[in-house]
């Protein structure tokens, strides 16, 4: 079990039974899965960047990115169907507790000028979406060897039915939202 893990297991289940009273635990509110994606609209002219992409996620996520295709042929972007247009991967069980571990302590502290996080990313439904301007702030990339910084999405998906809920699992999970 990883370190996070057990927090939400000690720490945050207890602080959730007394916030909302569930009657049930198959009521309370956990993460499901984390997906990472990272849009390339630059790289239908230039393949070497969809390379590069695949291999800084795959290191940040610890897991084999997926090259994601356009659905549809849009003349005005010059995308025709099936072109590859961006990359992406899905973590669950330990390497999604890994990542976020590693995303609120080490990664978002060093953003210059961090703040906080901004809590209007909740869909209505409790999950989380956070965008990120560079991700040469995880550890695993070396600052020095990327030619072309990306921006990327991060997905927090909850089984948290609301909102409130939703942002007071993350916030007693450590999330830095801005106060």
């Amino acid at each position: 079990m990883t370190r996070l893990e057990t927090i939400y297991r000690e720490k945050v289940v207890p602080a959730l039974q007394q916030e909302f009273a569930y009657g049930c635990p198959m009521q309370m509110p956990g993460i499901v899965k984390v997906s990472l994606n990272i849009g390339l609209g630059a790289a239908t002219q230039n393949n070497k960047l969809m390379e590069e992409a695949v291999k800084e996620l795959t290191a940040i996520a610890g897991q084999k990115a997926v090259i994601t295709r356009a659905k549809k042929s849009i003349a005005a972007f010059k995308v025709r169907e099936g072109m590859p247009i961006g990359v992406r991967v899905t973590l669950r069980h330990d390497r999604m507790w890994d990542f976020l571990d590693k995303l609120m302590n080490f990664a978002l502290p060093r953003v210059r000028d961090f703040r906080g996080i901004s809590d209007k990313g909740f869909d209505g439904r409790g999950n989380f979406t956070l965008g990120i301007k560079e991700h040469s702030i995880f550890p695993e990339l070396e600052v020095d060897r990327i030619e072309n910084p990306k921006g990327m999405n991060i997905t927090i998906v909850t089984t948290a039915t609301t909102d409130k809920e939703g942002k007071f699992l993350l916030d007693k999970l450590g999330m830095p939202f801005r106060k």
